[in-house]
């Protein structure tokens, strides 16, 4: 199973976006995994369900910083510039309100996620797209030597 299918599955067992990308990354980070998913947790739906930056990216984020802790600013930012460029080049955004008025969905921002049932799974981009990141992370940790 690749990183991204891993993501994926995450998403699909209960994580939120953000957490579902790094988790898939777990056995790479020096975080303990409570720890890692305690962290993510307020940047799911677009930060607190604010539908601001998309959760995959947020947590494709960390996750490039955990992986790359040597990195300075400039280079870091350089590097989730084009998480950001490659994410946005695939889904359009990467803003998680754009990314589900463009599946046709509404933009609840309550606190109060919905029931994650098979309807909802089936609705939503947020699979694919955690997949996506997830994907995206991957590469550039093999372009950089880092996987």
């Amino acid at each position: 199973m690749t990183r991204a299918q891993q993501a994926k599955e995450n998403f699909l067992h209960g994580l939120n976006c953000s957490q579902a990308v790094a988790m898939a990354f777990a056995d790479l980070l020096d975080v303990p995994e409570g720890t890692l998913k305690a962290a993510l947790l307020p940047l799911g739906g677009g930060m607190g369900r604010l539908r601001e930056t998309c959760g995959t990216v947020s947590g494709a984020a960390v996750t490039l910083g955990l992986l790359f802790p040597g990195m300075t600013k400039p280079e870091m930012y350089a590097l989730v510039q084009e998480l950001a460029r490659r994410f946005r080049a695939k889904n359009g955004s990467i803003n998680c309100g754009q990314l589900l008025l463009g599946a046709g969905l509404p933009v609840d921002t309550s606190p109060n996620p919905e029931a994650r049932t098979e309807a909802y799974y089936k609705k939503r981009p947020c699979p694919d797209l955690v997949y996506d990141a997830a994907e995206i992370v991957e590469a550039l940790c093999m372009e950089k030597g880092r996987i």
